[in-house]
């Protein structure tokens, strides 16, 4: 008979053979399974809709920064046009662009000097075909 102190969990095992205890256990272990892994491409869509408004939000940002530094220069110009003439003020704004740009060239090669992760990953990835005929003539 069952004990009356048991839960209805042991009880059911009692009255219930290894293959069906089994059986339950697998199929529950496969619906948690389709369950985690629903729940992990609903968390996934979640986070690239908002990565890709991010994003969206970020190229934006960049155009209106893009928009206002093409009027500040165009005011610039206008504005030294007044003083030295407007071929002249174009010039001196082109100039300052052309610093900016140099500038900016130079901080980005020197950076790019400075990375060195991939180009070892690459020549690494580039020693397996070896390193296995090596493996594969010693057997």
């Amino acid at each position: 008979m069952t004990d009356p102190s048991a839960t209805p969990s042991e009880q059911k095992a009692a009255t219930t053979s290894l293959g069906d205890l089994l059986s339950e256990v697998s199929r529950d272990l496969s619906t948690l399974f389709r369950q985690e892994v629903e729940l992990a491409k609903a968390e996934a869509k979640q986070s690239a809709t908002r990565a890709g408004k991010g994003a969206g939000l970020l190229g934006g940002a960049g155009y209106a920064a893009g928009m206002a530094v093409l009027f500040l220069s165009i005011a610039l110009w206008w504005g030294l046009g007044h003083l030295i003439g407007n071929g002249w003020s174009a010039v001196v704004v082109a100039v300052l662009w052309a610093i900016i740009a140099a500038i900016l060239f130079a901080a980005g090669r020197s950076s790019m000097k400075k990375v060195q992760g991939v180009p070892r990953t690459v020549d690494s990835l580039k020693k397996i075909p070896d390193t296995l005929k090596k493996n594969e003539e010693n057997r």
